[in-house]
């Protein structure tokens, strides 16, 4: 069911890079050590910022002056966090920003380098226009080198179309969620010696056999076709912490062209851990480019040992199959869109693997943060990324793009070992042959390693792909009909759920997830589910509740859980967490025909409810509906018990010894409210933020969730406050989010409830390293 009813090569592989003209020829034996290898310098701070672009703004002496100082992350618009204009935000701005380069940079190479901007880039240097980009979810960078003044101040300047461009992915048509605007990832400068690094591709081989290898494939750039220096060669060392684990080297060919492409074999390495969901082992590699014994170049990765594959009998990970379990994720947040820094985007990844114990974790629909993706790798949640896009295939240039979006996407992350599969087709989009060929290909090309999939809602569809991937929301699922078969998308839009809907809808929601689970736990050919979807996200206002909201999560758009997410959270075994979520909130008539279905979320074997301090029910889990879940769902029928009126309490059992034990009150008061950070220290550094929950409950803090009462903030110290002030909670909860200034010092939050008085949090800025440039 429809959620709605090629290579492109660019020089180098690096957006509009141009050749290093002017440079003055190099003797790497006169390089110093303090001036051998590269240096990244990121230039996130002391930006310019002004909502109306012009033309003279480009220039190298325009008075900046009046525009408005920001950090990077930057969105380009704050909006409020629903009912706002979509169109607000889709206009075309400008960013400034001033940098000197070090002595050191002299006759080397200067790259900069764009995480994210969305959507369309116009790259300036000192008044000279050197690219322009399309693309908002993808990397980019320009080689700066000709047109550095190595002398003066440079200036930097990025005009940025943040309007949805029917010839960029994933425009064209309508798109279900908003993208926002702004420089909204991080930016640095890249000095590099005429010969470098530019990428690295590590691949694990035979990880199973008790003898690993690591083949690395390196990646070098020349200035020219024809490099005038020779005894240049490749090391590559592989650690584990400090330690050598092995170690190989290469000479480059004599005569080399622009760009070479060079494997190293890296073998005998010893006893190695393997990165599992259980022990994600991570290890590094540094490669070494070197004229003799000097360092002329060096970069690093982290990588995993792990065998990931889909097999007819589903998923294995190390020769073990699993049942992958997990949910949809977008990356945006209230009020900022999606620019968050590293703190908030792995915060995401804790949620899904603390929170709601997924297993994997897609994301919908584009590349996301580097910062999500580190953190996915060192807890061992598996990723599934795909390629920007949402139903629409645009013409051929459009295409060409897509595919471009393929590289970028598998060049940036190959490296990275919770990601199992690559998303090349355009989310529920028709067949196109020829367009998901060249997608299909050019993944297999860049990356042998990995599988390919691409999200459709048919199973007609033509399979290019190795895993069938498939959105599925009716019930029952479609059986599979191809041997690799992975459910990406169900529940959703077909049952929008907010944490102030009643008990049946709250309760049916749970349900909903939960079939769809019990359903692909009884068919070993179901790889597993990725449910949608994690987190409300904002909309398009003909989708959604008409308020920019699709209530599709199993969370709210504040990452705080409704009852379904309680079900994702029951399915880990207890000996990581004993779980016991109910699906409702204790009320005697909240129900249409009173109280009687009580759905409890548990890994426990049986339950005891009790009323007033009185037995009233026993359960065990439900398999007359749930036959194949681990952890089934309870329910328990109340409907005679609620004369019995007082607290529940709900004490769980596993063999017969009670291992929790939760109470809900009967009196109907809001009684606490409570402020819960996420973290109290933050760096100075003008971006890195952190995200406080607001909670009132009852006497034993469960949510109220009728409570919708107004927070008043005071904050103090260096540092500001990311949402509305007051705030006015949803659902008994909400969020907002504290972000540091670049001023180190104590930071003082006060929330005033207009009844149960105020809560207050100190936050300890620290000193951030300062940038260079």
């Amino acid at each position: 069911m429809n959620r709605r009813g090629f290579l492109k090569t660019t020089g180098n592989l690096i957006a509009g890079a141009t050749v290093a003209a002017g440079l003055p020829p190099i003797s790497y034996a006169e390089e110093s050590a303090a001036e051998a290898g590269r240096l990244i310098l990121p230039i996130n701070r002391g930006w310019r910022y002004s909502a109306k672009a012009t033309p003279a703004a480009q220039g190298r002496d325009f008075d900046d002056k009046s525009f408005t100082r920001v950090t990077l992350p930057h969105t380009n618009l704050r909006v409020p966090w629903h009912s706002f204009d979509e169109k607000s935000y889709e206009f075309t701005s400008v960013y400034r920003r001033r940098f000197r380069l070090p002595a050191a940079a002299r006759s080397k190479r200067v790259f900069v380098d764009f995480e994210g901007v969305m959507t369309a880039s116009t790259v300036f240097l000192n008044g000279t226009k050197v690219g322009e980009y399309k693309g908002g979810f993808t990397p980019f960078s320009f080689e700066l080198t000709s047109h550095v003044d190595w002398d003066r101040e440079n200036v930097l300047v990025i005009e940025v179309d943040s309007s949805e461009r029917p010839d960029i992915p994933p425009f064209g048509y309508e798109v279900d969620y908003l993208t926002f605007g702004g420089i909204y990832r991080e930016v640095s400068l890249r000095i590099v010696s005429p010969s470098f690094i530019e990428n690295i591709f590590a691949q694990p081989k035979d990880v199973l056999s008790g003898h690993p290898t690591l083949d690395v494939q390196c990646f070098v750039e020349h200035a020219s076709a024809s490099p005038a220096d020779t005894g240049l060669s490749l090391e590559v060392a592989l650690y584990d912490g400090e330690r050598v684990v092995g170690k190989a080297t290469k000479a480059l060919p004599g005569g080399a062209g622009a760009s070479e492409n060079l494997t190293l074999h890296l073998e005998a390495l010893g006893d190695i851990a393997l990165w599992d969901l259980n022990s994600p082992r991570l290890y590094r590699v540094e490669v070494r480019l070197l004229h003799g014994t000097q360092v002329v170049d060096h970069d690093s990765r982290r990588i995993g040992f792990r065998e990931a594959k889909f097999t007819p009998q589903g998923f294995s990970i190390n020769g073990k199959v699993i049942k992958l379990r997990g949910l949809d994720r977008h990356q945006t947040f209230p009020w900022v869109g999606q620019a968050m820094p590293g703190r908030v985007q792995r915060r995401d990844a804790v949620i899904l693997w603390k929170n709601l114990h997924c297993n994997i974790v897609r994301t919908s629909h584009y590349p996301q943060s580097r910062h999500f993706l580190d953190a996915c790798d060192e807890i061992g949640l598996l990723v599934l990324e795909e390629i920007p896009g949402w139903q629409h295939i645009g013409d051929k240039p459009w295409q060409d793009i897509s595919v471009d979006n393929v590289q970028r996407m598998i060049r940036r992350d190959w490296n990275h070992p919770s990601i199992i599969l690559w998303g090349v087709r355009i989310n529920e989009s028709r067949d196109n042959h020829d367009f998901y060929t060249r997608t299909n290909a050019l993944a297999h090309q860049l990356d042998t390693t990995r599988q390919t999939g691409g999200i459709r809602y048919f199973q007609e569809s033509e399979f290019l792909e190795d895993v069938f991937t498939m959105n599925d929301f009716g019930f029952p699922l479609q059986a599979p009909n191809h041997p690799l078969y992975l459910n990406t998308e169900f529940v959703g839009h077909t049952y929008p759920t907010k944490t102030i809907d009643n008990i049946e809808r709250l309760r049916e929601h749970t349900v909903r997830h939960a079939r769809v689970h019990d359903q692909l736990a009884s068919n070993p050919q179901y790889a597993g589910g990725i449910g949608w979807c994690a987190f409300d996200y904002n909309t398009h206002g003909n989708f959604g509740s008409g308020d920019r909201i699709c209530y599709h999560g199993v969370t709210d758009i504040f990452r705080e859980p409704k009852p379904a997410a309680g079900f994702y959270r029951s399915q880990c075994d207890p000996d990581e967490e004993v779980v016991l979520v109910p699906a409702f909130h204790w009320a005697r008539g909240d129900e249409s025909i009173g109280f009687t279905k009580a759905l409890v979320s548990s890994n426990c074997d049986h339950l005891k409810f009790y009323i007033a301090g009185k037995l009233a029910a026993e359960a065990d889990p439900d398999r007359a509906q749930f036959a194949h879940l681990k952890y089934a769902p309870f329910t328990a029928d109340l409907s005679r018990a609620v004369g019995m009126w007082g607290d529940l309490r709900i004490d769980g059992y596993i063999q017969g010894k009670q291992v929790i034990s939760r109470t809900f009150s009967g009196l109907g008061i809001d009684q606490k409210f409570t402020l819960l950070p996420d973290d109290t220290k933050l760096m100075a550094d003008g971006a890195d933020t952190t995200r406080v929950v607001l909670r009132v409950t009852d006497e034993f803090d469960a949510i109220r969730p009728f409570a919708n009462d107004s927070i008043r903030f005071e904050l103090t110290g260096p540092a500001e406050l990311i949402g509305d002030n007051p705030f006015a909670l949803i659902g008994g909860t909400g969020a907002i989010w504290i972000r540091a200034s670049e001023q180190p010092g104590k930071v003082h939050l006060t929330a005033h409830h207009p009844v149960l008085g105020a809560q207050h949090i100190e936050f300890e800025i620290e000193t951030a390293p300062p940038e260079k440039a």
